[in-house]
This record gives structure tokens, C-alpha cells and sequence, in this order.
């Protein structure tokens, strides 16, 4: 008796399934879309090319006679600055993914993405890879916004921001399963007077950046580590010890034998009396902020602000007690618009402020910089500075501004580097 049941049963189901009627649903969704190289390609784009136009810049560095201007994910413009009152482009060094310079001599560090990289730069105008290093930065580019798709040997360079429409046939009671486009479909092919630096001497960065050499060996910090690189042999750095300092890691300083590393939420002091293993003295925190640091004596100036990527922080400048380095203590605060990078020569701080422009201050009493602002220049969009020798070089949104500040009451505007619209 029990096969008849089931016969009946069967048959009952399938009728019921021919009764049920499709219906066309179209759905419009947006998702972003990866772009990038293979590391074929992305290995083998550096190369020198002719002078090109500034457009969108990122960091800076200097190094005799030659400033670097990192044009952002592109590549740097080499440009001699032996007379400041008219700069002059010599080249470009096309390396996909840079955000940051280092030089020591005669060698060139950079990011690449992934990788990172010693360039010859002996010859402005025909630079030459002399060493990389694949897969320096596993986890993803020095800033931390991009990483690799190890399953096809692809490097994400960007996300583009994609509408797509879909109809389907589902059932009309709307049980149908919604098909989304996987990761692998939505991917994109992407395809002079000066001197040249000399000896081994090491140029100098800005506020912002995340390469810093000290010794015989440079220390990149990503968004949670620190990666040594020994270059005691400048031109074939070694991949050294990698450091972990914790999340929200942004800029590294510096000054004499201590690195002061800015995070998002506070300062960390490292001893580096052993280059080779840098030690942990102090950490000073904050409220979650982007948080560049630049240091003079006693003193470390650390500038807070609010952003994007920065939470709801505060606009602030800080000035920070580190005479007992184990033990730092901010001594006093003031209020800013939108800080960003800084800088301090002979007791004149220099301060970015972003959209609302330069502020340059009298910084001798550290407790009354307030009452001592001695400019400001507000019709430009100031992002890093390095006052270097009586000549400060800032760079923005705008494009690259240098200024004599000989006489810090008197600034004089020398050159302007305008970016390209």
C-alpha cells in the first residue's frame, strides 16, 4: 500500500511546481570595481621618462641641489632646485603605486605597490632599478589602501565605483536567488646645473612620511608594522626585521637616535641605539586623530586633526614634554583649523593647515606660540613642508610653494610650482 502513496505524492508535487508562474525581475545595484596590474606588468613600467606636469602631489623630499615631488600612485618628478627662485623639472621616474622617497648617496628608495625598490639616480635624466625587493609589503601597499590578489599574480591599484543592471527570470512568489557578479568579473585590465646627489649622505622628508634612514638602515612603517631594510650596501638593501607597532601606524621621524612614530591614537617613541632593533620607550595616546610629528630638543610638536580617515578628531597642535623620554606628557594644546604636516627650524614652527592655508609661528616659548603667530598665508591648500637651510619647501593640493625664511617676520615668496587643472 505504501507505493501508491507515494506515486500519488510525486505526481501531486509536480503539478503544483507546473502551476507556479516566472516572472522578470530586474534589479540595479552598485559595487566597486577593482583595478589593476599583473605584476608582470607592474614589474616592468619603471622606467625614466621625459618631464610631465604636476597634478596631483603627494610627498616630498630633498637632497642636495634636487627636490622629489611624489606624483600620488605615479611615479616622482626630479626636479633641480639649485636656484629656488626658479625651480626646473628635469624628469620623470615612472613608478606605479609610490607614496614615498628616501635617498641615501647616489640611491633612490621607493614604494612600488607591493614591492619596494633602490633606483640609480646618478643620471637624472636615465634612472635605473639597481634592486628590488618583490613582496616587501605582503599585506598591501606602505599606506595600506591597496593589496594583492594573490590567485592570479594581480596587484589592486584602485576601486572605481560601478552601476550594474540585471533581469532575471525568477519565481514570481520572489524564492528566487538574487546572483551577485563575483570579484573575478568585475576585474579591469589596467595597463642640468645642479650636481648630482653625492656621497652617502641622506637627504631629508617632510612631516608625512613613512620612510625614514637612520644608520645603516631604513625603516618603513606600514599601517601596523615597521619593516627594516639594511642598506649598508646602499645600492642592494637586505629585507631586515619587520616590527609590529599596532594599528592606525601613519608617519615616522627621526632625531638623533630615537624614532617618533605618529599613529591615530597617540605617539610611540622607539630607542634605536641598536639600529638593527629598535626598542619601544613610551607611548603617549590621544583621541583617535591623523597625527604627523616633528621633533626639536625637549620638545615634540604633534599636530591632531579630524578627516575622513581620521574619525571625529581634534584640530589641535600639541606640544609635547619628552625630556624624560619614558615618560611623555602633553604641556599644552592649541587649537587649530585643519593641521596637517609641520615643521621647526631655528625655533619657527611651520604649520599646514590644509584648506586654510600656511601658519608660520615664533616658537621660542613653547607655552605662548598662540600670541606668536608671525604669518599666514591662506590662499593655498597646504598638505607637508621641510625648512631647510632658509628655504622652506611646502607642498599642497595646490602645487609646490618655496619661500626665503631667513628673516621668519618676512617670509618671501621665491617660485610656485603650480599644479596642472
Amino acid at each position: 500500500m505504501k507505493k501508491p502513496v507515494l506515486f500519488i505524492a510525486v505526481l501531486f508535487s509536480l503539478a503544483m511546481s507546473a502551476c507556479k508562474d516566472k516572472c522578470e525581475q530586474t534589479y540595479t545595484y552598485r559595487y566597486q570595481k577593482p583595478v589593476f596590474y599583473t605584476t608582470t606588468e607592474l614589474r616592468n613600467s619603471i622606467a625614466s621618462k621625459p618631464v610631465q606636469e604636476l597634478k596631483t602631489p603627494g610627498k616630498i623630499y630633498v637632497k642636495d641641489n634636487y627636490l622629489f615631488i611624489n606624483e600620488i600612485k605615479k611615479g616622482i618628478h626630479v626636479i633641480d632646485n639649485s636656484n629656488p627662485n626658479a625651480p626646473r623639472f628635469i624628469s620623470f621616474l615612472n613608478i606605479p603605486g609610490n607614496t614615498d622617497i628616501a635617498v641615501r648617496g647616489n640611491v633612490l628608495y621607493a614604494d612600488s605597490y607591493v614591492d619596494f625598490l633602490a633606483i640609480d639616480i646618478s643620471d637624472p635624466k636615465n634612472m635605473k632599478v639597481l634592486s628590488r625587493t618583490e613582496d616587501a609589503f605582503p599585506s598591501g601597499s606602505i599606506d595600506g589602501t591597496f593589496w594583492q590578489y594573490n590567485k592570479d599574480s594581480k596587484v589592486i591599484t584602485d576601486y572605481v565605483w560601478e552601476t550594474q543592471t540585471v533581469t532575471q527570470t525568477i519565481e514570481c512568489d520572489g524564492g528566487g536567488p538574487m546572483e551577485y557578479g563575483t570579484l573575478d568579473k568585475a576585474f579591469t585590465s589596467a595597463s642640468g646645473v645642479a650636481t648630482a646627489p653625492s656621497g652617502n649622505t641622506t637627504g631629508t622628508g617632510g612631516s608625512m612620511a613613512r620612510f625614514a634612514i637612520y644608520d645603516n638602515y631604513l625603516y618603513a612603517v606600514t599601517n601596523s608594522d615597521m619593516q627594516l631594510f639594511n642598506i649598508a650596501k646602499p645600492e642592494a638593501p637586505k629585507k631586515d626585521t619587520k616590527i609590529t607597532l599596532g594599528w592606525g601606524i601613519e608617519t615616522i621621524f627621526p632625531y638623533k637616535d630615537k624614532l617618533f612614530v605618529g599613529t591615530t591614537t597617540g605617539l610611540q617613541i622607539l630607542d634605536n641605539v641598536n639600529p638593527s632593533k629598535p626598542t619601544l620607550l613610551s607611548t603617549l595616546a590621544h583621541i583617535t586623530s591623523c597625527d604627523p610629528v616633528v621633533v626639536d630638543d625637549r620638545y615634540a610638536y604633534v599636530t591632531l586633526r579630524s578627516g575622513m580617515t581620521c574619525a571625529r578628531g581634534s584640530n589641535q597642535l600639541d606640544i609635547v614634554d619628552i625630556q624624560d623620554l619614558k615618560k611623555p606628557f602633553v604641556l599644552k594644546s592649541y587649537p587649530m583649523q585643519n593641521p596637517h604636516g609641520l615643521g621647526i627650524d631655528n625655533k619657527t614652527l611651520f604649520l599646514c593647515e590644509g584648506d586654510f592655508g600656511l601658519k608660520v609661528f615664533d616658537a621660542k616659548d613653547v607655552l605662548t606660540i598662540d600670541k606668536n603667530l608671525l604669518a599666514h598665508f591662506k590662499d593655498m591648500k597646504s598638505y607637508d613642508v621641510i625648512p631647510l637651510g632658509g628655504t622652506l619647501m611646502m607642498i599642497g593640493a595646490d602645487g609646490l610653494y618655496q619661500y626665503d625664511y631667513k628673516d621668519p617676520k618676512n617670509l618671501k615668496l621665491l617660485s610656485v610650482i603650480p599644479v596642472k587643472k
